[in-house]
């Protein structure tokens, strides 16, 4: 899994996790395992009619449509996440980390023609692969990707934050927070940065300030970084 880093308009670098292509290439067969198995569903309810081929056949267009307009109309309707992605837990979002208007959803859709279909996903792939940030052609025109949301525990997971032995700290007022608040502050900051929620960042950059009376021409990203590994200093260093 790639992370790449993009700048928002308050100039905060965010990372975000791209979808791994294994992941990617899962959540590709339970969609098609999904539509594949409606499509014999309204075959075999249309077969028990017994109707004749001429209304059987209109009928089994209008029915097909959802099968037709999965992809488009699901990823609408649920935030960028198909059945497959859900289970993989992966998302499209923006290459700038927002949410995708229908007109993006709609671009990347209709050149799935090129992607999948013409190319049996090979198009899909060597464009992933090539790219680097998880972009496919129909991403890169409608500029979305594909992101993913599983939990990577690590280090920082069950500390505050792992610091170096010669860290040296900035601010002291960090002191007068709890470990629960600071806990807080952290899980908040750790999700802002991986999905892309930049206002969380703000948010907390001037709720801190605020609580502790700290003056700093620290980017928001940095100075409430930096607040959490000042308060793992003063707690567990000293």
């Amino acid at each position: 899994m790639n992370d790449f880093q993009i700048e928002t308009a308050q100039n905060i670098s965010i990372s975000q996790n791209t979808a791994h292509l294994g992941d990617r290439l899962l959540a590709y067969l339970i969609d098609s395992f999904v539509i594949f198995a409606y499509t014999i569903l309204v075959i075999l309810l249309l077969v028990s009619l017994e109707l004749d081929f001429a209304d059987a056949w209109a009928i089994y267009l209008i029915a097909s449509l959802p099968a037709f307009l999965y992809y488009v109309g699901v990823e609408t309707l649920t935030d960028g996440k198909t059945i497959g992605k859900s289970l993989m837990k992966l998302r499209v979002v923006k290459i700038d980390g927002s949410k995708p208007s229908f007109a993006n959803y709609f671009v990347r859709w209709m050149l799935r023609i090129i992607d999948v279909v013409l190319t049996t996903g090979g198009g899909a792939v060597l464009t992933i692969l090539i790219r680097g940030n998880g972009q496919r052609i129909g991403d890169i025109a409608a500029g979305t990707t594909v992101i993913s949301e599983k939990q990577k525990i690590t280090l920082a997971d069950t500390l505050l934050r792992d610091i170096a032995d010669d860290y040296q700290p900035t601010f002291s007022q960090v002191t007068v927070f709890s470990d629960r608040e600071i806990q807080t502050i952290k899980q908040l900051y750790d999700d802002a940065r991986k999905y892309g929620h930049h206002k969380v960042i703000l948010s907390l950059d001037t709720k801190i300030k605020q609580l502790t009376d700290i003056s700093t021409t620290m980017s928001p990203v940095d100075f409430v970084d930096t607040v959490i590994k000042d308060y793992n200093y003063y707690t567990q260093k000293l």
